[in-house]
């Protein structure tokens, strides 16, 4: 299985407390995905902030329009530092993505690191070439403009 990932850095105008209560709580998801996705979160837990086990279940469009359910596991939790969401059934054949919060000057640096792979083997390499790996940028291009509107409009 072929593994490729992602990696951005985003300097957050905040709090590291603030950021964390964003980014750890699942019904904030929605506001920094972009709207032709269609997500959805079913988890009727979702008002609740992460904990480590935790299941969040959500209805996404993520390519061609098709309609998937997609189920993250919460694993290892730090509080105010990181923590780990990994997809137990969805579009991929693996995702784990890896969300770091560090005090920096000027506020927060956030980091998201995802590890994924998809399944159909070369198939999947192919897709991943033509589609998966533009519209995964383009997904966390949207996140970082809409976390930055959100957090400047909360100054």
């Amino acid at each position: 299985m072929k593994t490729y990932s992602l990696y951005r850095t985003q300097l957050l105008p905040v709090t590291v407390q603030t950021a964390w209560d964003f980014f750890s709580s699942p019904n904030n998801l929605a506001k920094i995905t972009p709207g032709d996705m269609s997500f959805v979160i079913v988890s009727k837990d979702a008002d609740k902030p992460i904990f480590q086990g935790m299941l969040i279940e959500y209805r996404v469009k993520p390519l061609l329009g098709i309609v998937m359910k997609w189920v993250t596991e919460i694993g290892k939790v730090i509080p105010q530092q990181q923590f780990t969401d990994t997809q137990l059934k969805g579009p991929y054949a693996l995702w784990q993505h890896t969300h770091t919060f560090e005090a920096a000057p000027g506020g927060v640096l956030m980091t998201d690191e995802v590890i994924y792979a998809l399944p159909f083997g070369i198939i999947g390499q192919i897709a991943h070439a033509i589609l998966v790996k533009s519209k995964l940028k383009s997904i966390f291009d949207f996140r970082e403009i809409a976390i930055k509107k959100y957090f400047d409009s909360k100054k």
